[in-house]
């Protein structure tokens, strides 16, 4: 995480978008914490078809939601997500056409339509593919970062 941390688009973003790892994910829990109160962080809260940004407000405040994620409770403050400078975006896999393969549920790849805000993909180096399958209404990142670096 210390690339996220040296790039110019996390230190100049105040409020960010960011994921609450699965197994197999980057962590992220430390690190957000790690920033606790100079960067303000909403992590995803999954509504019906469709994700809301809800704010982290430290360990006290998530609970288990849907599929076993852990995120905030439902009366955390909630962010329009085009009041976002950042978007961290978990992924199954990533390529280096900074492609995203995601879980399947199309979550992310919905609300990453309607955003211009940048997009960072995180994953480990064995998660970064030459090429993935790659669907009509997939979304592409703005950078990928692995341990290696960001590109």
């Amino acid at each position: 995480m210390s690339i996220l941390e040296r790039s110019e688009l996390f230190r100049s973003a105040s409020s960010i978008a960011f994921y609450n790892a699965l197994e197999g994910e980057v962590e992220t829990l430390r690190f957000m914490d790690k920033w606790f109160g100079k960067k303000r962080f909403f992590l995803p809260s999954v509504v019906g078809q469709d994700l809301r940004f809800l704010l982290y407000e430290g360990p006290d405040s998530l609970v288990e939601g849907p599929f076993g994620i852990w995120e905030p409770r439902k009366d955390c403050p909630e962010i329009l997500v085009r009041e976002l400078d950042l978007i961290i975006v978990p992924g199954v896999a990533f390529d280096k056409e900074k492609n995203r393969l995601g879980r399947g549920k199309g979550f992310y790849d919905r609300l990453l339509s309607s955003l211009s805000v940048p997009k960072i993909g995180i994953c480990f180096g064995f998660q970064l593919f030459p090429r993935i399958p790659v669907e009509p209404l997939d979304k592409k990142m703005d950078y990928i970062i692995t341990e290696e670096g960001m590109f």
